[in-house]
């Protein structure tokens, strides 16, 4: 009989139970586990060398940048090869000095300090930025101008003094800003200023400030030369002793030309019965009192203070109704005048004492003329001290320039500072 074949079963095999899978799959996921948490620390450790190279880079690139501002040129003036540390020194001191002189009208100036210079508008052109670059080349040419002009004549000066004593105000202004001196620096010179970098710069400044000086002694004008000025420009340094009353209509805005005209007579014929009382001789102070409004007469009561006279005041500082009265030739002690203000809507009562010089302006005139002297020698060493713009930085260089309307040419009734001075100045003294 054929034997038959049959599988074999072995007895051996171990039965899977719902425990051994449990166990199994623990094992599984502490693999697993193992397997990601190695990936994990593998992927921090490539960060952390990335992060760390990226450190080193930036740290790198400061560094570079700082060498470049200490030792690379950022513009030439002439021959002379400008750091970016020394370009900042200028620019922000001119900076500084400006904002410092302009404080009180930098917002009719239309400039935020707050904001970017480079982002407001100087004018169509250039930015704020602009030009304070212009300013800084200007004062940089100049500088190294009067500096190297002072080698060639032989000039010597001992600076040392000069410098303690402006390191010495530097300190002082730092304590004061509660800064320490090192961040003081940084501040008003760049974020790479220091003391010690700093002294080289600070001290050319200084000795080009005293050969100024001495050039300016040097073409001080003679007595001859001052009285001639004087006589070419009297009416800028007369000065004049005067009283005076103003008369103001209250107009309503909205008036309409009678109306003005009405208010304007009513005026007229109460300054003329003041003049006309002064002439027969009553006191100037005492008719101030009568014709002043409430408000005003207390100004006048004290007759020892006589609030109606004005002395010492020059033409640009008077209003320029009585001003062409008073300077007039030929004016004599106890004349007297009402002249209307039509614009403002008064009448002046204006009695002249006299018109005279005061010789202390000699020093002022004197100052003038060596200035303008030191002025046009300065202007002519600057010429050959030309700029080049290593870093391109300097739009103010390649902008367009400005279409001159007749507005804005110099020709065209351009005011001057005593004219503007003149316009707003009010006279105080009597006004209603």
């Amino acid at each position: 009989m054929a034997k038959k074949n049959t599988p074999e079963v072995k007895n051996d095999q171990k039965i899977v139970t719902k425990y051994d899978r449990k166990v199994e799959a623990r094992k599984q996921q502490k693999i697993k586990d193992a397997r990601q948490e190695k990936i994990t620390k593998t992927i921090a450790a490539v960060i952390g060398i990335l992060l760390a190279a990226s450190i080193i880079i930036s740290a790198g690139v400061s560094i570079v940048s700082k060498s470049t501002a200490l030792k690379g040129t950022y513009i030439k003036i002439g021959d002379k090869e400008l750091t970016q540390l020394e370009y900042d020194y200028y620019y922000n001191s001119a900076v500084n000095s400006y904002l410092t002189t302009y404080s009180s009208i930098l917002p009719y100036m239309g400039l935020d300090t707050s904001v970017d210079f480079d982002k407001q508008q100087y004018t169509d052109q250039l930015t704020w930025k602009d030009m304070f670059d212009e300013m800084t080349v200007e004062q940089i040419k100049q500088t190294k101008a009067m500096a190297d002009d002072a080698a060639k004549n032989g000039f010597e000066y001992d600076v040392e003094a000069d410098y303690e004593s402006f390191t010495a105000n530097l300190e002082t202004a730092a304590s004061s800003a509660g800064a320490g001196v090192g961040t003081y620096y940084k501040q008003n010179f760049g974020k790479y200023a220091t003391a010690s970098n700093m002294e080289p710069f600070i001290k050319e400044n200084l000795l080009a400030g005293a050969y100024y000086e001495k050039l300016l002694t040097d073409n001080a004008p003679s007595d001859e030369e001052i009285k001639a000025y004087y006589e070419e420009n009297k009416q800028s340094y007369d000065k004049v002793d005067y009283r005076s009353f103003t008369f103001t209509a209250d107009i309503d805005a909205e008036a309409d030309e009678d109306a003005v005209a009405k208010a304007m007579d009513e005026l007229k014929t109460k300054a003329e019965a003041m003049m006309k009382a002064r002439q027969d001789g009553e006191d100037f102070e005492e008719l101030c009192l009568e014709n002043a409004s409430e408000d005003a007469k207390a100004n006048y009561e004290d007759a020892d203070s006589e609030y109606s006279l004005s002395e010492g005041r020059t033409y640009a500082g008077i209003p320029s109704v009585m001003a062409q009265w008073l300077y007039e030739d030929g004016r004599k002690e106890g004349d007297i005048a009402v002249l209307a203000d039509e614009t403002s809507s008064q009448y002046y009562v204006v009695e002249f004492i006299e018109k005279y010089y005061d010789e202390a302006d000699d020093a002022n005139i004197s100052s003038i003329i060596a200035s303008q002297r030191v002025t046009e020698y300065t202007a002519s060493l600057v010429e050959n001290y030309e700029v080049t713009d290593v870093k391109g930085n300097l739009k103010y260089l390649t902008a367009a320039p400005a279409q001159e309307t007749e507005e804005e040419s110099p020709d065209a009734g351009e005011e001057t500072p005593a004219a503007e001075e003149q316009e707003q100045t009010s006279d105080a003294e009597g006004q209603e």
